[in-house]
């Protein structure tokens, strides 16, 4: 008896999970990958720039200097690790080989690499100074997810510019790709071609960059040996730059790019900020910044480190516009992350789990101007689920939600999330709360703009009876997953 009303209730159950799919709306491309949805879950992670320019005081190595000048008195890749789990990050990117051309691994493709420097740390499992190894040895430790930076431009060796460099780089993909387990991105980036030492000529050697790289190798190599990876580069496929380094995206900002027309160092990068919203495919941007004003440490910028409010603005300017915030970490000469950093970077963490403690919307009363149907009503707003999601008739593309507080409360803070496996859809919106029997518009200072993965508005703190999103124009459906306020500490 007992398996009887089992299988009916388990019968009962699938009954409205098929009915409610054939109710759901069909998306609306360009769409994510799932590998593009988890990764842009993740919000905030750490960037690692350090080697042979940590210590000869420069931000892009003409690559001469000799690897032994490579020599940190007390490095700990743990204790980067640790800070960058206590600032809330998700991941961290290292800088593999910057433009200088030296490895910070064995290679075996070039004798300029970590063991030829002076550094005489921990071995990897052939008996060799890996930092690679480290940093995947300590994200294992802590949680964390390890992506890599590759530099396609390599100033140091002797054949950039002509066909053996590029083989020689898919070599060096595809060893980094093999050995260091699974990696969440691999970054390309767009500074390409130019004056170095490549072996001994110091000459420019200009590239075609849309060409030279034969990207579609690069892009199988990474997709094979790393199918869950995201491609980092100005025109992804994975994710795009956001065309700034001020970590700043713009509003609005579309997931969106055209096949094709962006490329690793293109001119008119602007265009990056707010994508294309006539794109074909799902490129989200990133934010990439500095901690301080350049990417490598300089012991005279120990004073210009970004504070925790900076840090916490750069945050709504890029998680809270529909992007991703990059923060890199410039470590020091004796091998860590600098205290002045580390300390701003947890404090920034703090701040920000301090403004998004509770939920005010959570219990609040929610109703819709109209609902697709019972498995997408307005409830599905505040039920603090990611896959639920409201969504109004095919055919209507305005709308609106309504959530009445049982009593007149203090918000300053608007948080909404699209169901983005579905497209993003919303073009424009607005919104208003009921103050005093009135409703008076929310001034956030700067447009509303669009939606996407996430986006956060910050006012002055009102006190209301309610609040009201206006939906006011979508590229189909409104598929909207979750809507929060919060009163940030003032």
């Amino acid at each position: 008896m007992k398996r009887i009303v089992f299988s009916f209730l388990h019968f009962f159950i699938f009954s409205l999970f098929i009915a409610a799919q054939k109710n759901a709306p069909k998306p609306i491309g360009p769409l994510p990958s799932p590998q593009q949805v988890e990764w842009q879950k993740m919000e905030t992670y750490a960037f690692i720039h350090y080697g042979l320019n940590t210590f000869t005081d420069k931000e892009w190595g003409y690559g001469d200097a000799d690897p032994k000048t490579f020599n940190p008195s007390r490095m700990d890749v743990e204790q980067w690790v640790r800070t960058f789990k206590q600032a809330g990050m998700k991941g961290v990117i290292i800088v593999a080989k910057h433009h200088d051309g030296f490895a910070m691994w064995p290679s075996p493709l070039t004798e300029y690499n970590i063991t030829k420097s002076s550094y005489d740390g921990p071995k990897n499992k052939d008996g060799k100074v890996d930092v690679l190894a480290e940093l995947r040895k300590a994200c294992d430790k802590y949680g964390l997810k390890m992506g890599i930076y590759l530099s396609p431009w390599d100033r140091n060796h002797a054949e950039y510019g002509r066909q053996a460099y590029v083989d020689y780089y898919h070599k060096q993909l595809e060893q980094l790709t093999t050995e260091y387990g699974s990696l969440f991105e691999v970054w390309l980036d767009g500074a390409n071609g130019g004056d170095g030492y490549y072996g001994g000529a110091r000459e420019t050697r200009k590239i075609d960059r849309r060409n030279y790289y034969n990207f579609p190798k690069i892009h199988s190599i990474i997709q094979t040996n790393q199918p869950q990876a995201i491609i980092f580069s100005d025109g992804g496929p994975g994710c795009r730059w956001v065309g700034n380094e001020r970590g700043e995206a713009g509003i609005p900002n579309w997931s969106f790019l055209k096949k094709d027309e962006v490329y690793p160092g293109m001119p008119n990068s602007e265009v990056l900020g707010s994508g294309f919203p006539d794109g074909d495919i799902w490129v989200a941007a990133e934010c990439d910044v500095s901690i301080r004003p350049g990417w490598f440490y300089h012991p005279e910028e120990d004073s210009k480190v970004k504070t925790p409010e900076q840090l916490v603005d750069i945050y709504y300017k890029s998680v809270g516009r529909n992007a991703t915030f990059l923060l890199n970490f410039p470590v020091d000469r004796e091998g860590r992350v600098n205290a002045i950093d580390s300390t701003n970077a947890v404090r920034f963490r703090q701040i920000i789990d301090a403004e998004f403690k509770k939920n005010l919307l959570r219990k609040a009363k929610v109703t819709a101007s109209s609902e697709r149907g019972k498995s997408f009503r307005a409830k599905k707003l505040n039920d603090g689920k990611w896959d639920t999601y409201w969504s109004t008739p095919d055919g209507t593309t305005t709308g609106s939600v309504t959530f009445t507080f049982r009593k007149p409360t203090r918000v300053n803070r608007l948080l909404l999330q699209e169901y983005i496996p579905l497209g993003q859809r919303v073009k424009s919106f607005a919104a208003e709360a009921l103050i005093d029997g009135k409703w008076t518009p929310i001034d956030p200072g700067e447009s509303f703009g669009n939606i996407g993965y996430k986006r956060i508005l910050r006012f002055a703190t009102i006190q209301a009876s309610a609040l009201r999103i206006n939906i006011l124009d979508s590229r189909g459906p409104v598929c909207i997953s979750s809507i929060e306020a919060y009163c940030a500490p003032e």
